[in-house]
């Protein structure tokens, strides 16, 4: 069965909030270019390329880099995944997100030819359901404490507070969602490098006193050696996210020992096959690793979602549920029930287009 044409559609999914915000970035919308792949029977498979500054992706760099390599795997065999993905790699250097929108796009259109939902082609599902951890964007203490009840209130029993780099404040950001929502909840916190590592280890120092869990990218991605220092100054885990950006440097991480824990992102790692690997890194260094913040479409949370449940080792409450917040999302199919995202088991990735 071959590859008989590509479509490229642009998408910008509004927050809820328009003052969501982390540390040096807003993202009032969430833009992205949605890839249709087609084979010749008619079948299609879907992928989503994430256009996030943070990535260095914009959604007219996504869609030209797509402009550019997809028109090649027309004419080739929709079955063939690694072949495909290797004239892909051999085409395009960077852009790891308009690489993820190709490999999902050709695991859907795979698993949908087969009839099977697209857990089977990564080894199979361990297990039915993921855990998932709630972002509450950077604000005032009050503020991220109302937010956190809220989503307390819906189910979720996994928080991550967005910080922001001032030890006295995003402590006191701490001490007012954990006196809000109490002791049962886990906590997780995310300075999205805003640190610098001699502040991020006393921050982690008294982090402690609130029961968090994990302390992700408390310095710049390419500070390895001060996140190094954190880590072993640190009873908290210390997680990499932007300094573990595709499976080579998940490996540096790991051999140098510099992290605890690995956050997972298709867009930023460039597709399932990467993030499949970066995982198996990790299994064998005994490092956690969970899916981080997916976020975007229900397409792009559904092709994370199929990983994670084929995954043996994700240790944490996974970050796939931020769709929930954003509004216009030409996709359905994903639903959260008591603080866990349910694996859809029709074919493919197994969401659908919404009915216009």
């Amino acid at each position: 069965m071959k590859i008989t044409a590509f479509s490229l559609e642009h998408l910008s999914l509004p927050d809820e909030d328009p003052n969501w915000k982390f540390a040096g970035q807003a993202y009032p919308t969430n833009d992205a270019v949605v890839l249709t792949l087609t084979a010749e029977d008619g079948t299609q498979g879907w992928g989503y390329a994430a256009a996030f500054p943070h990535l260095a992706a914009t959604a007219l760099g996504v869609e030209g880099a797509l402009q550019r390599i997809c028109p090649a795997l027309v004419g080739q065999d929709a079955m063939a995944i690694e072949a495909n993905l290797v004239r892909v790699q051999a085409a395009l250097v960077g852009n790891n997100p308009a690489k993820a929108a190709i490999d999902c796009a050709l695991h859907d259109l795979k698993a949908r030819l087969l009839g099977v939902p697209l857990y089977e082609l990564l080894g199979g599902k361990t297990t039915d359901r993921i855990a998932i951890c709630r972002m509450l964007g950077l604000k005032t203490p009050p503020e991220m404490a109302e937010r956190a009840q809220r989503l307390v209130d819906q189910g979720y029993r996994h928080l991550k507070l967005k910080v922001g780099g001032s030890v006295r404040e995003d402590i006191e950001r701490l001490r007012a969602v954990r006196r809000q929502v109490g002791d049962a909840v886990r906590l997780v916190a995310d300075p999205n490098q805003s640190y610098r590592a001699k502040d991020a280890i006393v921050f982690a120092q008294r982090a402690v006193e609130f029961d968090v869990d994990i302390i992700e990218q408390p310095v710049r991605a390419d500070d390895l050696d001060g996140l190094q220092e954190v880590t072993r100054a640190s009873s908290i885990a210390i997680e990499a996210d932007e300094s573990a950006y595709d499976a080579s440097s998940t490996y540096r991480l790991a051999a140098s020992r510099s992290i605890n824990a690995v956050s997972l992102k298709v867009p930023k790692m460039g597709g399932l096959r990467a993030v499949q690997t970066a995982a198996r890194i990790c299994e064998v260094a005994h490092l956690g690793c969970r899916m981080g913040a997916n976020v975007g479409s229900q397409l792009l949370a559904a092709h994370a979602l199929h990983l994670a449940v084929a995954l043996p080792n994700i240790t944490y409450a996974c970050e796939l549920a931020e769709f929930q917040k954003l509004l216009n999302d030409p996709f359905e199919g994903l639903k959260v029930v008591d603080g866990h995202l349910h694996v859809p088991e029709g074919p493919g990735v197994g969401v659908v287009r919404r009915a216009s």
